[in-house]
């Protein structure tokens, strides 16, 4: 059993609340960008307000606990364990009542390398409590833009999760899954489903571009963002996004089964 107060010790020691590894400059900029409105910074969301940078710290300050103070331009980042807590609490009651009206659930990451496991776990209780796990366009290829210009990635599902591989992958499972913030994937996992006539997932759990390209469609979705992606935390502001967990998504893997954990005792789906 991981009680509220043993994860509130493991956030803080392993990194993931607490002092973070994202640094201010690294917020500072993504809140600029997200002001001038750079694809790159909205990840699939289309803000209704007028978010200039000042709105946006202050917004993080009040979601993540971040130093409010736009004069302190520099050093360590931080998030408020106890918001941590709270929006874990809050995801747990989304998956609960999922789990009660066996809706279809959809997941994805476009951090394979860190949460993939966090996301995996979630997927077998929701599986095993009656939600289909939905895996739509599965090898659907998809052109993404990088910093190394328009790279065609491929969608994949792993245990349930989706993610994208570089296009020359030999075959599935051969590597882990590429980093992207991109809402591509999501938006053509929910055009496959629907042109296949369902079904739609009634509740997607995902990150970055999952999370905000599938609230920004309509679909309630959850999931954790760092302090230096203000998308999801605008688009739950706005109502696009319906939970949003402020954590440190950098840490090595394992740090994050914990509150997996925590977040199934809470919603009484444990194994």
């Amino acid at each position: 059993m991981v009680t509220a107060d043993r994860l509130r010790a493991h956030l803080l020691s392993a990194g993931l609340a607490g002092v973070v590894g994202t640094t201010r400059e690294e917020s500072l900029r993504s809140y600029r960008l997200f002001a001038a409105r750079d694809p790159r910074v909205l990840i699939g969301l289309d803000p209704v307000g007028a978010w200039g940078e000042r709105e946006v710290l202050a917004l993080m300050a009040d979601r993540c606990g971040v130093a409010a103070d736009p004069g302190r331009t520099s050093g360590p980042e931080a998030i408020d364990p106890e918001r941590t807590l709270a929006a874990l609490d809050a995801c747990a009651e989304r998956l609960a009542e999922a789990a009660r009206s066996r809706v279809p659930v959809l997941l994805g990451t476009g951090h394979p390398h860190r949460l993939l496991g966090f996301y995996a776990v979630l997927a077998d209780a929701l599986s095993a409590a009656g939600c289909e796990i939905l895996t739509p366009a599965q090898g659907r290829c998809v052109d993404i833009t990088t910093r190394f210009g328009l790279r065609t990635a491929m969608l994949d599902y792993v245990r349930g999760v989706g993610l994208v591989r570089g296009a020359t992958a030999q075959r599935p499972g051969c590597e882990p899954g590429a980093h992207t913030h991109s809402p591509l994937p999501v938006r053509a996992a929910l055009a496959a489903a629907a042109d296949a006539g369902g079904p739609l997932p009634g509740l997607v759990i995902g990150d970055h571009g999952w999370i905000c390209g599938a609230g920004q469609l309509g679909f309630e979705s959850v999931g954790p963002a760092d302090v230096n992606d203000p998308a999801p935390f605008v688009g739950q502001a706005e109502g696009a996004v319906s939970v949003v967990v402020p954590v440190d998504d950098g840490a090595r893997s394992d740090y994050y089964l914990p509150l997996t954990r925590y977040v199934l005792n809470r919603a009484c789906l444990s194994q």
